[in-house]
């Protein structure tokens, strides 16, 4: 496994890599978070305690398929931590002692500020490095916790002072995505002292319905609940949020644990160069094992090499200069599609997108099998491309629109 250093600082705590556990079923008792270490993960951010104890439903899990591909999305109705204050905070304390060069994390959700207060002082004197605060759980059957919390601004702000007032460690503001501009209550935390924010907790959704029994899935004793969406199919919208942060003017320095759909190297660049400075990971753990880590840590740094890249550091936010408004974007040309006849098998899926769903672009040459592209009718938008199985689409001739000046043109 080809390694480089991978450290970086986040909120003041150095961090052997950025690759953490997300709180949640994968970092739930001190066994797992200790193999979890083992395997390479830099730290982990310990599933939510609290005083509050969850009654949990059975069973508890749905995942959204597509085809032959399962986990593409996946549905959690779990709440915070089953096991007592007591247990929890014994197994934080017995990790931060066992691997002191590991980082914990101590996500906590109190109903209450007496209560917000009191846990950050409980995971301040176990020698937590970094306070998370679950302002988002999706699932929770008290109103008083969770995303309903999130969702007020002023609330957040009231319970990040509270937090501080028990704790004087780094403080991370978990964000709810179940919201219209994040950027609200992600100020409000600022404002009450929180030092960073992470994002994204999963996102309220009905991930299907049995069509036998007309009930929701997971189906519990005939009924079912609007619960926590996660996986490769949030990413895009934990994207987009995470960049909304990174360019607010009041939120451009503050530092950002990114969540949300991470499975690969890839993954964890990509928000990497949207502005995260941490990632934090559940889901793909879920279904393919702590390992995964060695991958991510290989693959990135083979990219550092590749790109030039010396540090982390050096690739943090550099894809959001690229990230305009969509009244800015060039809108000054086309490009058509180009296809290579070598690779196409002939199936005509892009032909009855093309008629079907776009633009009449494409006619059919039925003799050999063939698309034959009508540039009339083509506007650019590549729709055949994305549906090819084969990949013989690809981008072809440049042309400019009427008046417009003729110019390079990246792609």
């Amino acid at each position: 496994m080809r390694t480089r250093d991978l450290s970086i600082d986040f909120c003041g705590v150095k961090c052997e890599n950025p690759f953490f556990l997300s709180s949640s079923p994968v970092g739930n008792c001190y066994e797992m978070c200790a193999k979890s270490f083992e395997t390479g993960w830099g730290g982990v951010v310990f599933k939510t305690i609290g005083f509050f104890k969850p009654n949990e439903v059975s069973p508890r899990f749905d995942n959204l398929r597509k085809e032959s591909t399962s986990f593409v999305g996946f549905k959690n109705m779990e709440q915070i931590a089953e096991h007592s204050l007591e247990e929890n905070l014994e197994a934080m304390k017995k990790l931060k002692q066992n691997y002191p060069d590991k980082i914990v994390v101590a996500s906590i959700m109190g109903q209450n500020e007496e209560e917000w207060e009191k846990l950050a002082k409980l995971v301040t004197e176990i020698d937590s490095d970094i306070i998370e605060c679950n302002f988002s759980c999706p699932q929770m059957t008290s109103h008083a916790m969770g995303s309903d919390v999130g969702q007020n601004p002023a609330l957040v702000k009231k319970y990040c002072e509270a937090v501080k007032r028990g704790s004087n460690l780094p403080v991370l503001a978990k964000m709810t995505p179940n919201i219209g501009d994040m950027t609200v209550p992600a100020i409000a935390s600022i404002e009450g002292g929180a030092t960073g924010i992470a994002t994204i907790n999963t996102i309220k959704s009905i991930s299907g319905v049995d069509l036998d029994k007309m009930i929701g899935l997971p189906i519990i004793n005939g009924k079912s609940s609007i619960s926590g969406y996660s996986g490769k199919a949030v990413k895009p919208i934990a994207l987009r949020f995470i960049q909304q942060l990174k360019t607010n003017e009041k939120l451009k320095n503050i530092p950002i644990s990114g969540i949300g759909g991470i499975e690969t190297w890839e993954d964890a660049a990509e928000f990497l160069l949207l502005g995260s400075r941490n990632l934090q990971v559940t889901t793909a753990i879920m279904q393919y094992g702590y390992r995964i880590v060695e991958d991510m840590i290989s693959g990135l740094s083979h990219y550092m090499d590749e790109k030039g890249f010396n540090k982390l550091d050096d690739m943090i936010g550099l894809a959001n200069r690229n990230i305009i408004p969509a009244e800015d974007l060039d809108r000054d040309y086309i490009v058509y599609p180009k296809f290579d006849d070598n690779k196409c098998v002939g199936c005509g899926r892009c032909y009855i997108s093309c008629y079907d769903g776009g633009h009449q672009a494409l006619d059919w040459d039925a003799k050999n099998r063939k698309p034959v592209l009508n540039k009339e009718r083509c506007v650019g938008c590549h729709l055949c491309s994305n549906v090819c199985p084969t990949q013989c689409i690809s981008k072809g001739d440049i042309e400019f629109k009427n008046g417009a000046k003729e110019r390079k043109i990246i792609l």
